[in-house]
Order: C-alpha cells, then sequence, then structure tokens
C-alpha cells in the first residue's frame, strides 16, 4: 500500500484533526482571577484559599436524569388541575341552579304570604271530600305563619 504524502490529501486529516483538538477545551470551564501580585491567571481549576474567582466558560448543563419523570409529573399535576377545574365548573353550575330554584321557591313563598295576610281576600281549598270550602282566619294565620318562617330560614331577603 502506498502512503500519498502530498499536501492536497493531508488537508482533511489535518482540519479534523484541529477541530477535535480544539472541540476539548471549549467545554472544560475557566477559571480567572487576579494573584497577590496583581497578575490575571487563567486556569481550568478554580484558586486555591479565599480568592474571589470568575468563571469564564462553562461546560454544558448535564442531561436531567430524571426528565421523563418530571414531564410525566407535570402531564399528571395538569390533568388533576383540568379535573379539578371541571369539578368545580360543575360544582359551581349546581350551586347556581339551586340558588335559581330556591329564588323562585322564596318568590312563590313570598306571593302566598301576602295572599295569607289580606284577610280581606276569601281563600278557598278543597276538603278530604273534594269540596271546596274557605279557609277561617285560625288556618290562615297558622298557615301564614308556617310560610313566614320557612321564607325566614330559606329566603335572603324577605
Amino acid at each position: 500500500m502506498k502512503l500519498s504524502s502530498s499536501p492536497r490529501h493531508l488537508f482533511p486529516a489535518l482540519v479534523a484533526t484541529l477541530l477535535l483538538l480544539a472541540a476539548g477545551p471549549a467545554t472544560a470551564t475557566l477559571y480567572k482571577w487576579t494573584d497577590a501580585n496583581g497578575r490575571v491567571v487563567y486556569s481550568d481549576q478554580p484558586p486555591s484559599g479565599n480568592i474571589k474567582s470568575e468563571i469564564m466558560q462553562g461546560p454544558p448543563p448535564p442531561a436531567n436524569p430524571t426528565a421523563v419523570k418530571d414531564l410525566t409529573r407535570q402531564e399528571t399535576d395538569f390533568k388533576k388541575r383540568q379535573l379539578d377545574a371541571a369539578e368545580s365548573a360543575k360544582k359551581s353550575d349546581t350551586l347556581r341552579a339551586d340558588q335559581v330554584k330556591r329564588n323562585e321557591a322564596c318568590t312563590r313563598a313570598l306571593a302566598q304570604a301576602r295572599m295569607l295576610a289580606a284577610t280581606e281576600v276569601p281563600i278557598m281549598r278543597r276538603n278530604d271530600k273534594g269540596e271546596d270550602v274557605f279557609m277561617d282566619d285560625a288556618t290562615r294565620r297558622r298557615e301564614r305563619t308556617e310560610v313566614d318562617i320557612w321564607v325566614k330560614g330559606n329566603c335572603t331577603a324577605g
């Protein structure tokens, strides 16, 4: 086998070698500090003692070995927040619907209380036999008291 010694054939090998040599120090941490004599010192080792140094170039951060676990935890937390938000919205909707029902019941109860208070207006009810009978004053007062108690316990403005 014949080796070629022409510069044209050696150039790619020389460039590759230089690139490899330059890449090694590029990833090393470089420290800069001023020594006791006032000279600026650059080194790949930190200064000994209590000398303030400056990091000039650091290596790239190491790969995160727990990245998959962290990402899974973040996704789980996100899904939990979504479920909590949906549950909260459902609960809020239920509370709102219950409040609407309560307001309607209060409106009906207040109207009934006004009707029971208007003694000049006769009120007829059906008895057990299906006959129409007028409500007497004692029954009217008793029902009015029951409605007032219900309104006081269930309605905010009554």
